[in-house]
């Protein structure tokens, strides 16, 4: 399969988890609202995508987030199944994406030196 047609599979799996997450219709206490889908990989043979989680929330939330994910996989797989229509759906891994928090983190940092360096002294 080329390279466009995994990444649009890719991006369609990513829209059908967010909208799962969002409408609650994965009932593990530890998914939450808050988690968010930032990317999809698809393997080239389909048999494997990793979906990256990322929040706003503490770590710590996120990494019970993603093991609820993971341990509902299946079931999601299964609602992927019906919603889109290809041959096979692929296996679901699920990752901890810290890029957002980090990028947050990097903001705050770069606006508390702009404000020390306004300061005078």
């Amino acid at each position: 399969m080329g390279d466009f047609r995994t990444e649009r599979l890719g991006n369609l799996i990513r829209e059908k988890i967010g909208a799962f997450i969002v409408e609650e219709k994965v009932k593990d206490p530890r998914v939450n609202t808050f988690l968010s889908i930032s990317s999809v990989k698809v393997s080239r043979d389909l048999s494997w995508a990793d979906v990256y989680v990322s929040t706003f929330k503490p770590e710590t939330n996120l990494a019970k987030g993603v093991l609820g994910l993971q341990s509902a996989a299946g079931f999601i797989q299964a609602l992927l199944a019906k919603e889109m229509r290809i041959r096979q759906t692929p296996r679901l891994r699920f990752h901890e994406d810290l890029s957002v928090r980090e990028g947050f983190d990097m903001i705050k940092k770069i606006d508390e030196l702009v404000i020390s360096d306004e300061k005078p002294e």
